[in-house]
C-alpha cells in the first residue's frame, strides 16, 4: 500500500486554497471523465469569464459557489503513482476559524497559501500558529499568484524572507517554499517556464517525496481503553487504538490512573488472535488479571504519562460568549470526559508579534494560554510527548458546543504534591453526633425576591426543631471572606466558587447550611452541585416577578440600575438564568411570610 499524506490548505480570505487542489487535480489527471466534462459545465456560468473555476471542484455548498468563498471543510481523497493523499481545503475566513482548526486535527502538513500581492496577512500567521499548536510539523508556503506580480523574483525573495522570520518565531523546522499561480498552473504539478529562476520542486513533486515521520518519537506503548468488551462470562477485554508504541502477548502493562500491572494474556483484531499489534491498529487486549478497568482507563507500557488534576495548556477560543476564568465545561481528552473549570487565563497570545499579552478574558479566535482544574485526576502528557494524551477540547455544559480546542503544556506539580488528608473524624460520624443529615439549602433568585427573608425563617424553623444549621448570606459573605471580589462576571463567578468550597466544608462539620446568593449563571450553580454533592445540594428557585422584587426595592438599587449608575445589576444589565431542574420552587408574592415558610418546611421534609 503507498504511504499515506493527510495534509491542508490554509491562509487568509481569497489566497486561492480551492483553485490550487482543483488545478492540481485537473493537471495530474486525477479525475474522472464525468468530474472534468461537469467542471467544465459549471465554469461557463461562473466568475471567470468561461475560463475553468477550479475551485469548484472543492467548494461544493451553494453558498460557497455564490460567494467564491470556502466556508465548510472540503475533504478530497487521491493517488498518484507514487502516493496517496487526503487533503483538507480549509476555509480562510476569521469566522471559520474552527473549521480550519479541525483540519488541521488530523493532519500531517499545512500547505500555507499566501497572495504575493498581499504579503503575509493575519489570517496567515493565525492559521499557521493553529496548526503548529496542532501537532502539524511539515509546512508548504505556497507564494500564490505570482502572475500578478509578473513572476517578479524579487517580490519572491521578499517574501521568503519574511517566512523564514515567521518560521523562527513559530519555531517551525521544516519549511518548504514554492512560488505558483493557481490559476495558471505554475510549479502545481510542471516547472513554470514563466519563472526559470526558480529550480526547487513543484508543489506535487514535494508533497509525493516530503517526509513527515520526523522520527515518531513517542515513547512507548500506550493505548486508551475505548471499551470494556465482556460478551459473556469467560471473556474480558479492553478495546481501543494503539497510539503509540507495539505491543505482544505476555508484555507487562501498568493500568493507569493507578499503579496496577498486569500481563497481556491475549491480543485481537477484529475476531483474529494475534502476538503482537503496533501503532495505529484497532484491537482488544486481554489481561491475566481481575482489575479494575473502564473506559477511560490507559494502558501503557516503556511510557510514563501523567495522572494530574490541574495542567497549563495552550487553547483555541472558539465559542462566540468570552472564556471568563472560573468558567466550567466539560474536557474530553483521549476516551476520558470529565467536568473542568479554566481556573486561570495566564495571557493570551498577539497572532501579529507572538507576544505575551495579560488578558482578563479571551473572546473568539483567540489563542491563549490557560490552567484548567479537575476534580479528580486523569492520564495526560504533554502534547509534544504523546499526542493523544495532549489534546482535548472544551465542551459547553449548557448547549453542548464545542468553545475550544486545545494542548497539554504541563502538569501542575502542585497539584501532585497537594493530597485530601483523610481524617478518622468523619461527616458521617460528626452527623450522627448531632442526629441529622448534613444538607446545603441553595436559595436562589432576582435581588428583592425575598432570599435572604426566607432564609433567615426557615433558619429559626430548623433551629426551633434542634437542627444545627448555620446561614450564610450574600451581603456579610461579601463583607468577610469575600471582601477582594467586585461584581464583575469573574468576579461572581469566583464568589459563588468560595462559597459551595465553604457549604461543603460546613456540610462535613455535619451543619445544615443555607446560603442566600443571587448566583444567576446555571453554570455557576451546577458547579457548586458538584462541589457539595448532588445528595447533599438542595436548590430553591425564589422566583418571585421582577415587578415585585422592583416594588420591595428599599435600597433602589433597580432604579440606579436603570440609570446605568451600577454596571452588572442582575435583571436589568445583567441575565438571570432560571434554574432548569430546582428541588424547590417558591413564589414569595403569593403569600405570606408565615405560609410561604410553611410551604418550604413541607418541601424540605424529605431531604431532612
Amino acid at each position: 500500500m503507498k504511504e499515506l499524506l493527510k495534509f491542508l490548505t490554509c491562509g487568509s480570505v481569497d489566497d486561492g486554497k480551492s483553485t490550487l487542489i482543483g488545478h492540481l487535480l485537473y493537471d495530474a489527471k486525477l479525475l474522472f471523465a464525468d468530474q472534468e466534462q461537469s467542471l467544465i459545465m459549471d465554469s461557463k456560468v461562473g466568475s471567470r469569464g468561461g475560463e475553468i473555476d477550479y475551485s469548484l471542484l472543492l467548494d461544493g455548498l451553494m453558498a460557497e459557489r455564490e460567494e467564491g468563498i470556502t466556508i465548510d471543510v472540503a475533504y478530497r481523497y487521491f493517488t498518484t503513482e507514487k502516493r496517496s493523499f487526503i487533503v483538507a481545503d480549509t476555509p480562510g475566513h476569521t469566522e471559520y476559524t474552527r473549521n480550519m482548526a479541525v483540519g488541521a486535527s488530523f493532519a500531517d502538513l499545512a500547505v500555507i497559501l499566501v497572495d504575493v500581492s498581499k504579503g503575509i496577512l493575519t489570517q496567515t500567521k493565525r492559521h499557521a500558529r493553529i496548526s503548529a499548536m496542532m501537532g502539524v510539523r511539515s509546512f508548504v508556503f505556497a507564494l500564490n499568484k505570482m502572475d500578478l506580480v509578473d513572476y517578479d523574483q524579487d517580490r519572491f525573495n521578499e517574501l521568503r524572507h519574511d517566512i523564514k522570520v515567521l518560521s523562527a518565531e513559530f519555531d517551525l523546522d521544516d519549511v518548504k517554499i514554492i512560488p505558483v499561480s493557481a490559476t495558471e498552473g505554475d510549479n502545481i504539478t510542471t516547472p513554470s517556464k514563466n519563472m526559470p529562476w526558480y529550480k526547487g520542486e513543484t508543489l506535487l513533486g514535494w508533497l509525493e517525496e516530503v517526509d513527515v515521520t520526523h522520527g515518531n518519537d513517542e515513547e512507548g506503548f500506550v493505548m486508551p481503553v475505548q471499551r470494556v468488551c465482556r460478551p459473556d462470562r469467560s471473556f474480558r477485554g479492553f478495546a481501543g487504538q494503539i497510539e503509540s508504541g507495539e505491543i505482544s502477548v505476555g508484555d507487562a502493562v501498568k493500568i493507569l490512573p493507578g499503579e496496577n500491572t498486569a500481563r497481556v494474556s491475549r491480543i485481537l483484531v477484529t475476531d483474529k488472535e494475534s502476538d503482537k499489534a503496533s501503532n495505529g491498529m484497532a484491537v482488544t487486549i486481554c489481561i491475566d488479571k481481575e482489575i479494575d478497568v473502564s473506559r477511560g482507563s490507559v494502558l501503557v507500557k516503556d511510557a510514563e504519562p501523567e495522572v494530574s488534576r490541574v495542567f497549563s495548556s495552550d487553547i483555541l477560543w472558539m465559542d462566540d460568549e468570552p472564556l471568563i476564568e472560573g468558567r466550567g465545561y466539560l474536557l474530553k481528552l483521549g476516551t476520558q470526559r470529565i467536568p473542568a473549570t479554566v481556573m486561570k487565563i495566564s495571557c493570551k497570545i498577539d497572532v501579529n508579534t507572538g507576544e505575551k499579552v495579560p488578558a482578563k478574558k479571551i473572546v473568539k479566535n483567540e489563542i491563549a494560554q490557560c490552567d484548567i482544574i479537575l476534580p479528580r485526576g486523569i492520564v495526560l502528557d504533554a502534547f509534544n510527548k504523546h499526542r493523544s494524551l495532549g489534546e482535548f477540547i472544551l465542551i459547553d455544559r449548557v448547549s453542548h458546543m464545542t468553545s475550544a480546542c486545545g494542548t497539554v503544556r504541563y502538569s501542575l506539580r502542585r497539584s501532585e504534591n497537594v493530597k485530601w488528608q483523610e481524617l478518622d473524624i468523619t461527616r458521617d460520624l460528626r452527623a450522627a453526633s448531632l442526629r441529622q443529615k448534613p444538607l446545603t439549602i441553595w436559595f436562589t433568585g432576582l435581588s428583592g425576591a425575598g432570599k435572604s427573608t426566607l432564609a433567615n425563617a426557615v433558619e429559626k424553623r430548623l433551629h426551633a426543631a434542634g437542627k444545627h444549621t448555620m446561614l450564610l448570606d450574600g451581603d456579610n459573605i461579601r463583607m468577610g471572606i469575600n471582601s477582594d471580589l467586585g461584581f464583575s462576571e469573574r468576579d461572581r463567578i469566583e464568589n459563588i466558587r468560595r462559597i459551595g468550597e465553604v457549604a461543603k466544608l460546613m456540610n462535613d462539620a455535619g451543619l445544615i447550611v443555607l446560603t442566600s446568593f443571587i448566583s444567576p449563571f446555571v453554570a455557576d450553580r451546577r458547579r457548586v452541585r458538584e462541589i457539595i454533592g448532588d445528595g447533599t445540594f438542595i436548590e430553591v428557585y425564589v422566583s418571585t416577578p421582577i415587578e415585585k422584587c422592583r416594588e420591595r426595592d428599599v435600597k433602589g438599587l433597580y432604579k440606579k440600575a436603570d440609570k446605568g449608575e451600577i454596571p452588572n445589576f442582575t435583571g436589568v444589565n445583567s441575565p438571570y438564568e432560571v434554574p432548569e431542574n430546582p428541588e424547590i420552587t417558591i413564589d414569595t408574592s403569593e403569600m405570606g411570610l408565615e405560609e410561604t415558610v410553611d410551604k418550604m418546611m413541607k418541601a424540605l421534609e424529605q431531604y431532612l
